[in-house]
C-alpha cells in the first residue's frame, strides 16, 4: 500500500464546480482556481467534487474530466488533491475509485450510499471496501455526513477495527455536529493513525480543542486566510485570538445562513472574493440572487472594516 506523501492536515478546501451559464462545467478557469486558492487563501489542499462540488449532480464522464483537471492543474503546487468518488451504484463508484487511481489522486473519499442505503455497519463496510478494493494503493476516507445522506450509523463505530477491512483507510471527513461522536473517534485514535478531518467551519475550533488533525469545508475557498490564522493562533496556545478568528467567521456565516446559505450562494460568494466567475449551480438547484451577493458584499466589508485583521 502506498503511503501518504505528506500527512493530510490543515485546511481542505472543498472546491465548488464553475460552470457556464447554460450549466456545463467550465474547465477553463480550474488552473486560475488553484493559483487563487495557493495564493490569496493559502489553502494547499482539496477536496473535488463533493456535496460542495455538485458531484452527486454530475454525470461519471463529468466527474472524471474534472478530477483529471484538478490533478493536472494542481500538480506541483497542491499538496493533496483528494477526489470524492462516492455514488449510488457500486460500479460507479468503483469506476471512479480506479479512475482517481489512475491519474495521481492523493486519497479518494466516499460517502454513504443514501438512496438504498446500509442497514447498518456491517452494510456501510461492505460497500466501502469494495470501493477501497478498486483502488489499493489509494488513502481511503469516509465521507460522514448524516444530515445529507440519513445515514445514521456513528462514525466512532465505523472506525472500531476499520483498518482490518480496508488496510487503506486513512481518516474521516466528519460533516456532523455530534462532538459526542467526533471525541470519540479522536480517543479511538491514540496513535493519530487516522486523519480526522472536521466538516462544519463555524464549529471547527470546538473541534480543535477535541482533536481535529485538520477541516475540510467550503469557507477555505474565501475564508481560508483568517482560518489558517485561528489554526496559528490555536497552535499558539492564544485561545483568545483564536476565539476572536472563529466568532469572526461565525458572524459572516450566521449572516449568510439566515439569508439562505447553499451551493450556489457558496458559488457567488466565491467569484465575489476571488473574481473567478464560478456560474450557477446545476438543476434542481436555483441561482443565488442578486440581493444575496449584494448582502454577502457589504457583510464582509462591514466586518472587515469592524473586526481586526
Amino acid at each position: 500500500m502506498a503511503l501518504p506523501k505528506k500527512k493530510l492536515q490543515g485546511l481542505v478546501a472543498a472546491t465548488v464546480t464553475p460552470m457556464t451559464e447554460t450549466g456545463e462545467i467550465n474547465f477553463s478557469v480550474i488552473g486560475q482556481y488553484v493559483d487563487y486558492l495557493v495564493n490569496e487563501q493559502g489553502v494547499k489542499n482539496i477536496f473535488v467534487n463533493g456535496s460542495t462540488g455538485e458531484g452527486l449532480s454530475l454525470s461519471v464522464p463529468e466527474r472524471r474530466q474534472l478530477a483529471e483537471e484538478w490533478v493536472t492543474k494542481g500538480k506541483n503546487k497542491m499538496d493533496h488533491v483528494i477526489i470524492h468518488v462516492g455514488a449510488l451504484s457500486l460500479k460507479d463508484s468503483q469506476d471512479l475509485a480506479q479512475h482517481a487511481a489512475e491519474i495521481g489522486a492523493d486519497g479518494i473519499a466516499v460517502i454513504a450510499p443514501f438512496f438504498f442505503k446500509p442497514v447498518n455497519k456491517d452494510a456501510l463496510i461492505a460497500f466501502l471496501q469494495e470501493v477501497a478494493a478498486a483502488a489499493p494503493e489509494v488513502p481511503f476516507y469516509y465521507y460522514h455526513i448524516p444530515a445529507l445522506t440519513g445515514v445514521k450509523i456513528r462514525a466512532e463505530e465505523l472506525l472500531d477495527g476499520i483498518q482490518d477491512q480496508i488496510p487503506t483507510f486513512q481518516g474521516l471527513k466528519f460533516s456532523d455536529v455530534d462532538l459526542l461522536d467526533f471525541g470519540q473517534c479522536v480517543d479511538q485514535n491514540g496513535q493519530r493513525q487516522f486523519d480526522l478531518l472536521f466538516g462544519v467551519d463555524e464549529q471547527l475550533l470546538s473541534a480543535l480543542a477535541m482533536g481535529a488533525t485538520g477541516a475540510v469545508g467550503s469557507t477555505y475557498n474565501y475564508l481560508g486566510k483568517k482560518t489558517k490564522q485561528m489554526l496559528e493562533a490555536f497552535e499558539h496556545q492564544d485561545l483568545s485570538l483564536a476565539l476572536n478568528y472563529q466568532l469572526y467567521i461565525q458572524k459572516f456565516m450566521n449572516y449568510v445562513i439566515k439569508l439562505g446559505l447553499g451551493v450556489a450562494q457558496t458559488k457567488a460568494i466565491i467569484t465575489l472574493v476571488s473574481g473567478i466567475q464560478m456560474g450557477p449551480p446545476r438543476l434542481p438547484l436555483q441561482k443565488a440572487s442578486k440581493e444575496f451577493t449584494l448582502n454577502a458584499e457589504a457583510k464582509l466589508k462591514s466586518l472587515e472594516s469592524h473586526c481586526f485583521h
